[in-house]
């Protein structure tokens, strides 16, 4: 470590003179410090190459100034395998492009950063659909090929397609001496046949192989590659004569150990005409594991398990229906059935299950058709990991021990040895996996925050090992070894192998600089613990951050553990955040492509936050976090996305509180943080407003706020347009409209009035667009419901957003008491955003019974229409509904009201032709308004909105009911108005 250190600005000075940018700051190397696993390895530097010749460069810097180097791509390692001390190299952000595509062959030639999911999506169209990259393990959509080769991946449907090293054709590396080498089925060759120094180490590494196999002809052939999953270790088998020595295969696992890994030719395979997913209910994953022998001989693609704890945390921060379709259970297998025909796949599935019907140990079982729910319930199996990391329950649980494999006829009993070994150590696993490759994923509720836990940690590894070894199997069935599991290898292999092991090291890397701590010579499983070392320190927050909504929670063992600090390290690193597609989250990554725009990257800076701060005061004033957290759009995105349910946007506002306290904020702070107050004046006096804006010094006063000029401003309403709309609306239909003007009358009298909901007029729709209300309270009175009209209070959405806490929770308080009126009446919010503050914010800023009564009355203006369809509802609109729309969903509202709850609506409309413009649009309130912010807001469209409005006709309908989606609606295409639900399905004519 020494001589890294001393070596780092050298190697710092070398490499930006060669132009290679290398960046060391304190932000970036947190951001680094940590995987998906349970380690944290502060690097001293990190780079992103954009070519093989960057690499090289690199690989001569680090070994002349003796730093090591860890390769690294998706960083969702859960062994501890892409960190490390020394100079990380991230291929992800550069080096992902698809180079060539060869259908005839079979083959597809990238570059390492590839993200599996592009590669497939990628070949499958370019094959129109006739051939797919196989490998899909659940992290497939942020993983890379890089990535998958290191780790030797598997997936989901390892049962058909095997292991990553299985689609291996040939491997393009880089050697710690700078040779550029290609490894393929049969030796290796100089990539370059040109390059003279690269040939020579081609020839003596391949003597040196084949030397190292043939003095371990017995051990190789007796002790590797006894079962489908053995991934721990090298792959030294395939360097055997029969196996052709195949040096490609023999590098696959090797965790970035030997060579760094620059470009790769993959095979390809048929993609399956017809699947078919059957879901299997039993009693326990023991139950489950016991039906495996019988499943498999039906030929199944993929054969997946998980238990009771993901699903229940699943429901729990997603809704009841989010998981659709599990049959009766607390256990369940997924198996996909697929072939040429469907008739015949279909009639495979009913004999499937008539067979496992008359074994007995099935509760219940069904095909699963609909795409919807297959869907549905392919995601909780691929969230498993992040799902069971935070429970409903309260509980956390973590890797070390999630990767364990046997042979699949062995997995009933190894599965009833490991709970029992579980119960004697006082421990719960929640299990989930590849059950038809016998590989399991156990996350276990170790507490790694003390001695006594690590201590239990350490010791139950060694007996888990044990245990797995005496049930023929591996350490380790696709994550590897790292430091998780290198230094218990011992346990399965012998001293013979070991050295092997070391002697096959040593033959790539005779500098020894790549990634130390796995495999050979490994540091203990219980050294760079990422939860190690945290001081006990209270950080008092305005947001109450304890789980399940604080002051009532029932307690648990985390207790004593600090709210702030618990949240945040709620992010596992699983990078569900970097994926780019599916859900929302996370919009600015999309964007930028930069780990320090994802979700994960802002949590790691936080948690290096709590962990080096001397004094609390100064961990609040962190430059390294104000930048961190500068580009997070506060969506809230991933409160839903995340598997963990990390909601950064509440921890942009809760750390802007107390980094801009005693400070001069920056102006949008004052203009927009402030909007509620300015709308009280500038409604006195809209036209005057509106027309300043309109002339060439409106450009210069939204400067003067901080604002960008390249955005359109709305123009504002007068003070009295939201009322008279509202009131004009309530009058059209008897009883509600009653309801309706004896609220607004009563109001102002201080006195309540019946209805059968609240109508509550926010801001934004009061100052900027008052005729969206009176379309709502015509559609409710259209609807049958009184609707009592609730415009006196705020949510104070704009102070939570620029962080201004202390004025927003006296906002929501007086929320609360306004609209805590004795009834169970729905408070139906107009704008989303307003919905999701008061559902949410308000509880959490304001934490009384009061107000949490409050929130639970709280619903979405498209979420109140879905039950009142659901009823039975229809409405009869002035122009008649279209077959078809454009849908951005606001944010806030999906991910607190859920994914769907939009598209829901209008299905039970009858709008079923729906263009989703599936992410963030860019706005974000404040964000997209702020000079420093506009360029990316607008890319931030590009991700999902601004497509959608280009591949659609003119004539569409553009449906937002967030004020801000309409206002990036409005940017993009003046032409395409966008519109709330209300005024789609407005009884009354729309004004021209």
């Amino acid at each position: 470590m020494a001589s890294q250190v001393t070596g780092t600005p050298v190697l710092v000075g070398r490499l930006m003179e060669a132009g290679i940018p290398v960046e060391t700051s304190p932000r970036r190397l947190a951001e680094y410090s940590y995987d998906a696993s349970n380690y944290r390895v502060p690097p001293v530097a990190v780079m992103y190459p954009r070519g093989v010749s960057d690499v090289v460069a690199a690989m001569d810097a680090c070994r002349e100034t003796g730093t090591p180097v860890v390769p690294r791509g998706g960083g969702t390692s859960m062994a501890g395998n892409a960190v490390g001390p020394g100079l990380v190299i991230d291929f992800s952000r550069h080096m992902a492009s698809i180079l060539a595509i060869d259908e005839q062959a079979g083959i597809a030639d990238v570059e390492p950063g590839v993200v599996l999911s592009v590669l497939s999506r990628t070949v499958e169209k370019f094959t129109d659909q006739r051939l797919t990259f196989a490998p899909d393990p659940s992290s497939k959509n942020r993983a890379t090929v890089g990535g998958s080769v290191g780790n030797d991946a598997c997936g989901n449907h390892s049962v058909r397609y095997g292991r990553t090293s299985d689609h291996l054709a040939e491997l393009d590396i880089v050697t710690s001496d700078g040779a550029r080498l290609t490894a393929t089925a049969t030796g290796l060759r100089a990539t370059d046949p040109e390059d003279r120094a690269s040939a020579e180490r081609a020839e003596s590494l391949n003597a040196g192989l084949k030397d190292l196999a043939h003095g371990h002809l017995a051990e190789f052939r007796t002790e590797l590659g006894r079962i489908q999953r053995q991934v721990s270790g090298y792959h030294l088998a395939n360097l055997l004569p029969e196996k052709g020595f195949d040096v490609a295969r023999a590098l696959a696992g090797s965790e970035g150990t030997c060579a760094v890994i620059v470009g790769a030719r993959m095979k390809l395979v048929p993609k399956p005409a017809s699947s078919l997913l059957v879901c299997l209910g039993y009693r326990d994953v023991v139950e489950a594991a016991r039906d495996i022998e019988e499943i498999l001989r039906f030929s199944p693609a993929a054969v997946e398990g998980i238990d009771e704890a993901i699903v229940e945390t699943m429901r729990f921060r997603r809704g009841e229906d989010s998981v659709q379709g599990l049959p009766e259970g607390k256990a369940w297998l997924y198996v996909d059935l697929d072939g040429d025909d469907p008739a015949v796949v279909a009639a495979e599935a009913d004999r499937l299950l008539a067979t496992l019907r008359n074994n007995g140990r099935l509760v219940e079982g069904r095909e699963v058709p609909d795409p919807v729910e297959r869907a549905s319930l392919w995601r909780v199996r691929e969230d498993g990991a992040g799902l069971s990391a935070r429970l409903a329950g309260g509980g956390e649980s973590w890797p070390g021990w999630e990767d364990s494999a046997v042979a699949p006829k062995n997995l009933p009993d190894y599965l009833s040895d490991l709970k029992d070994l579980l119960a004697r150590y006082k421990l719960t696993g929640i299990m989930y996996g590849h059950f038809g490759a016998g590989c399991m994923h156990i996350r276990i509720t170790y507490d790694l925050r003390t001695e006594a836990g690590r201590t239990v940690f350490e010791s139950f590894s060694r007996a888990a090992a044990e245990l797995v070894v005496r049930h023929g199997g591996s350490l380790s069935g696709e994550h590897g070894d790292g430091r998780a599991r290198s230094a218990l290898l011992p346990i399965m292999y012998s001293p013979t192998m070991l050295a092997a092991f070391r002697s096959y090291r040593r033959l790539w890397d005779p500098a020894g600089i790549l990634n130390p701590g796995s495999l050979t010579d490994p540091d203990p499983i219980g050294a760079h613990l990422a939860l190690e070392g945290v001081p006990q320190r209270e950080w008092r927050t305005a947001f109450d951050l304890r789980p399940h909504g604080g002051k009532n929670a029932p307690s648990s063992h985390q207790d004593m553990l600090d709210p702030w600090v618990h949240a945040i390290q709620g992010c596992i690193g699983v990078g569900r955040c970097r994926a780019d597609a599916g859900g929302v989250m996370c919009p600015s990554y999309r964007a930028t492509g930069d780990e320090k725009d994802s979700t994960r990257g802002r949590a790691r800076v936080l948690q290096e936050m709590v962990r080096g701060a001397r004094t609390v005061e100064e961990g609040w004033k962190s430059e390294e976090v104000r930048e961190s957290l500068d580009l997070c759009l506060a969506c809230k995105a991933c409160s839903s996305d995340c598997p963990t349910g990390v909601d950064m946007a509440t921890y942009k506002a809760e750390f802007f509180s107390h980094y801009y306290s005693g400070r001069l904020r920056p102006l949008s702070h004052y203009s927009l943080g402030w909007l509620p107050r300015w709308l009280k004046v500038t409604g006195r006096m809209a036209p005057v407003v509106n027309a300043v804006l309109a002339s060439p010094l409106g450009k210069a006063i939204a400067a003067l706020g901080g604002l960008t000029t390249q955005r359109s401003l709305p123009r504002f309403a007068a003070a009295g347009d939201w009322r008279k709309q509202v009131e004009a609306g309530a009058g059209r239909r008897g009883r509600a409209g009653a309801a309706g003007k004896a609220e607004l009358a009563g109001k102002r009298e201080g006195r309540r009035s019946d209805g059968d909901v609240v109508l509550f007029v926010d801001t934004f729709t009061k100052g900027f667009r008052p005729e969206v209300a009176g379309a709502a309270a015509r559609v409710l009175a259209e609807a049958g419901q009184g609707a009592s009209c609730s415009a006196d209070a705020c949510c104070g959405l704009t102070w939570i957003s620029t962080g201004q806490l202390d004025t927003a929770a006296k906002l929501l308080g007086k929320a609360a008491e306004l609209l805590d009126d004795g009834t169970g009446r729905p408070i139906v919010v107009i704008e989303p955003s307003c919905a999701a503050a008061l559902r949410k914010d308000l509880p959490e800023l304001v934490p009384t019974e009061q107000a949490r009564r409050v929130a639970a009355r709280v619903r979405s203006f498209a979420a109140h229409i879905g039950e009142l369809a659901s009823a039975g509802w229809q409405p009869s609109p002035a122009v008649p509904l279209p077959s078809g729309v454009v849908l951005q969903t606001h944010c806030h509202e999906y991910s607190v009201f859920g994914g769907n709850v939009q598209r829901a609506a209008l299905a039970k409309l009858g709008i079923t032709e729906v263009t989703d413009a599936s992410g963030c649009c860019g706005v974000a309130g404040n964000f997209g308004f702020e000079r420093q912010h506009y360029e990316l807001s607008m890319k931030v469209a590009e991700n999902a909105l601004a497509p959608a409005l280009r591949n659609t006709d003119g004539g569409t309908p553009v449906l937002a009911d967030g004020f801000s989606c309409a206002m990036q609606v409005r940017q993009l295409d003046a032409a395409r108005p966008a519109l709330h639900l209300a005024q789609l399905l407005d009884p009354a004519p729309r004004p021209d």
